[in-house]
C-alpha cells in the first residue's frame, strides 16, 4: 500500500507527507509526556511530603492532566485593556513553538532523528537562546509592572546561565570533535561523559534548572513577590501554552543531559539483558531519571534570593566552567587525545 502511494504521488509530495508523519510521531508523544510530567510532579512531591497527590479523577488520578487541560481549554482568554494584543497572544505561541522545534535534532536511536544535521548542538543552543524572547514579550505586552519585572528577571537569569551552558557544551564537543548529536552519543560507547566530565554534568544540570525557571531558581515566578511573574495577566489557553512550553523545555533539558553525559540511547552495560532493551526506551528512562532530579530539587530546596542566583551564575559556574574548558583542551592536547578532524 505504501509503495503504491509512493508511486502515485510526486516525489516532493510524498517526501512532505513522510516529514509530516515524522513530526506528528515526535510531537504527539511529547505532548502526552508533558501532560503526564505534571502528574508525575504532583505524585513525587506528594510522596516526599507524605500526602497522596492526584487520586480522584480516574484510577490513581491518571485522568487529572486531561481534566486540567479541559479546564484551561474552556476558560475565557482575557486580554488586558492596555495590552498589545498581537504581542500578548504571540508570546505564548512563540514559547510553545520554540519548545517543540528544538526536538527536530534529538536522536532517539541510531538513525532515528528527524534532522540529522552536522550542527545539531548549535541548533539547540540557538533555539533555547530564543526562548527568552517569548518571556520578555509577555512581560512587556501585558502592560503590567509585575509582569514586566518578571520578564526582566527571567531575561537576566536565562542569559546568565546560558553562558555557563555554552562552556559546558564546548567541553563536551572538544572530547567528541563533532557538533552532531548522534556523534556525541556514539563517542560514549566505551565511557559515558558523566565520568570524565562529572563537574560539568552538575553545572549543566543546575544551569538547566535556572534556564527553565525551575525551583529553586523560579525567581521570575516568585508568587510571594511578583504575584505570578511574567504570566500574571494570562489565562486559559494562553497560560496553558506557557505551561506546556516550560515542561517541554524541561524534557528537552533532560534529553540533552542524557545525550551529552549519560550515553543517549546506549545501554547501561553492553551485555544481556541490558543491550536487548531498545535504544529509545533507554533514552526515555534516562530522561525520566533527570526529570526525577528536577522534581526532587523542587520538593527539597528553598527558593534562592536574586543576588544569590546571579552570584552562583557569574562568580561560580562561569569561571569554573571556563577553567574546566581550558583544562579539557590542555589534557586532550598533551596526551594526543584530540579527535581526528581529518
Amino acid at each position: 500500500m505504501v509503495d503504491l502511494l509512493a508511486g502515485l504521488l510526486p516525489p516532493f509530495v510524498w517526501r512532505l507527507i513522510v516529514i509530516v508523519v515524522q513530526i506528528v510521531a515526535i510531537v504527539l508523544p511529547l505532548l502526552i509526556a508533558v501532560a503526564y510530567l505534571t502528574y508525575a510532579e504532583r505524585k513525587v512531591i506528594g510522596a516526599m511530603q507524605l500526602r497522596k497527590g492526584p487520586n480522584t479523577v480516574g484510577p490513581l488520578g491518571l485522568l487529572q492532566p486531561m481534566a486540567d487541560g479541559l479546564k484551561l481549554f474552556v476558560k475565557e482568554t482575557v486580554l488586558p485593556t492596555n495590552s498589545n494584543p498581537v504581542i500578548f497572544i504571540g508570546a505564548p505561541m512563540l514559547t510553545f513553538f520554540l519548545a517543540l522545534v528544538a526536538w527536530a535534532v534529538i536522536p532517539f536511536d541510531q538513525g532515528m532523528v528527524l534532522a540529522d544535521i552536522n550542527v545539531g548542538i548549535l541548533y539547540i543552543f540557538a533555539i533555547s537562546s530564543m526562548g527568552v524572547y517569548g518571556i520578555v514579550m509577555a512581560g512587556w505586552a501585558s502592560n503590567s509592572k509585575y509582569a514586566f519585572l518578571g520578564g526582566l528577571r527571567s531575561a537576566a537569569q536565562m542569559v546568565s546561565y546560558e553562558v555557563s551552558i555554552g562552556f559546558v557544551l564546548i567541553s563536551v564537543l572538544l572530547t567528541v570533535g563533532s557538533l552532531n548529536l548522534s556523534d556525541v552519543v556514539l563517542a560514549q560507547k566505551k565511557m559515558w561523559f558523566i565520568i570524565p566530565h562529572l563537574p560539568m554534568f552538575f553545572i549543566f544540570l543546575i544551569s538547566g534548572l535556572a534556564e527553565t525557571n525551575r525551583s529553586p531558581f523560579d525567581l521570575p515566578e516568585a508568587e510571594a513577590e511578583l504575584v505570578a511573574g511574567y504570566n500574571v495577566e494570562y489565562s486559559a489557553m494562553a497560560f496553558a501554552l506557557f505551561f506546556l512550553g516550560e515542561y517541554a523545555n524541561m524534557l528537552l533539558m533532560g534529553a540533552m543531559t542524557s545525550i551529552l553525559f549519560l550515553g543517549g540511547w546506549l545501554p547501561l552495560f553492553d551485555i544481556a539483558p541490558f543491550n536487548m532493551i531498545p535504544g529509545p526506551l533507554w533514552l526515555f528512562l534516562k530522561i525520566c531519571f533527570v526529570m526525577f532530579i528536577f522534581l526532587w530539587v523542587r520538593a527539597t530546596f528553598p527558593r534562592y534570593r536574586y543576588d544569590q542566583l546571579m552570584r552562583l551564575g557569574w562568580k561560580v559556574f562561569l569561571p569554573f566552567s571556563l577553567i574546566w574548558l581550558v583544562l579539557t583542551a590542555s589534557v586532550l592536547t598533551a596526551f594526543g587525545w584530540l579527535p581526528n578532524q581529518g
